[in-house]
């Protein structure tokens, strides 16, 4: 009975306790480390650090995106990094309007827009000025899409590597389309240049801070959002579907609308990770398109333990942590290490970073006892 009530239980409160503290981190204590305490202090952030944690932070969204299909579901996609791109992008056309006239050219089209001798807008540039519009669309692109294709994709029984295959093809053809100057996205350039956003400077420190703080809140909310699916009977037939799909069946479950829904909420989450990513880093271009991308996606999971929820936001940060340091220091073997990585945790620690915790923490208890 205890047990039961155990697993049904949403948050411990250590956990909760864990949550105050993140939002006490990325509310207050980074805010207060930047603006306020001078530079050259010992604990003074600096607004390199600013960006780069928020960067991760966007990423952790994806990587947790990225362990509710793999970890929860057994569903392994390769082409995550198209619906953080399509995020992206449609953050980036807002971006891209709120211009104006101070571009290049001084028009009211974006600058790439007039050199290629556009006249008007597209159709799909409609929205983008409005800033309640590109928040509905920074979700529905991403969903629309994953729903579409996961529809033909599941009601079609294709799984294991045949659909990882699939969602790595898809992600290289919108790769190559957007590179493509007739689409009206900035061929291989993309969108940069931003100035502001809603009506604020985009390069303040302040500003840039702003971001800092909703890229924590969104990373929290994602983590509480994953954390309800995966304890609720929607998240056990999830795991039924990774570990005994074909039962799952003869017991009288359906898996297509298990496996849709938490596929398309993966995906928001990532197009939610992109339109946060594009205002604090200052570019997308079709290259957040690439096929080493979504594989990168899949290895941040699979690093910090996949099913644990926590573990991916941990290999997140180890990850992209590593890849900041060593592209500067050694930067010709930043693959090599990436692929080494890969191929020890798989065979050596499939559990992750999480896996190792626990392991850890079971032999404490074991030494205790």
């Amino acid at each position: 009975m205890n047990l039961a009530k155990q697993n049904s239980q949403f948050l411990s409160p250590r956990a909760w306790l864990l949550v105050a503290c993140a939002l006490l981190l990325i509310c207050v204590l980074a805010p207060v480390l930047n603006l306020w305490v001078p530079e050259g202090q010992v604990l003074h952030l600096s607004d390199y650090g600013v960006a780069l944690l928020g960067k991760f932070m966007c990423y952790a969204i994806c990587a947790l995106a990225m362990d509710l299909i793999w970890g929860f579901a057994g569903i392994l996609s390769l082409g995550h990094g198209l619906f953080f791109a399509l995020g992206g992008y449609v953050m980036g056309m807002h971006l891209m309007r709120q211009i104006g006239r101070e571009g290049q050219y001084q028009s009211t089209l974006p600058d790439f827009m007039v050199f290629l001798d556009w006249k008007t807008l597209p159709w799909h540039w409609q929205l983008s000025d409005s800033f309640l519009a590109t928040l509905v669309l920074v979700l529905a692109v991403p969903g629309g899409l994953a729903f579409v294709f996961g529809y033909f994709a599941f009601r079609s029984r294709i799984m294991g590597v045949y659909f990882s295959i699939i969602t790595q093809a898809l992600t290289y053809a919108a790769m190559l389309l957007f590179f493509r100057n007739e689409t009206g996205l900035g061929g291989n350039n993309g969108f940069t240049d931003f100035k502001r956003i809603l009506g604020q400077p985009i390069h303040t420190a302040q500003t840039r801070m702003v971001l800092f703080v909703l890229s924590g809140l969104a990373l929290v909310g994602c983590y509480l959002l994953a954390r309800w699916l995966t304890r609720s009977k929607f998240g056990r037939v999830l795991q039924a579907v990774r570990d005994a799909e074909s039962r799952l069946m003869f017991c009288g479950y359906s898996p297509l609308p298990y496996k849709l829904c938490i596929w398309t909420v993966s995906a928001m989450m990532c197009g939610l990770a992109g339109a946060l990513y594009v205002p604090q880093v200052g570019i997308i271009n079709p290259s957040e398109m690439s096929v080493a991308n979504s594989i990168e996606i899949a290895v941040w999971a699979a690093v910090g333990g996949r099913g644990s929820l926590l573990g991916p936001i941990a290999g997140a940060f180890a990850v992209n942590g590593a890849k900041s340091w060593l592209t500067v220091s050694a930067p010709e073997f930043w693959l090599y290490f990436l692929g080494a990585l890969f191929i020890a945790v798989t065979l050596f620690l499939p559990q992750g970073l999480a896996g190792l915790v626990s392991r850890f923490s079971s032999l404490r208890k074991a030494g205790q006892a």
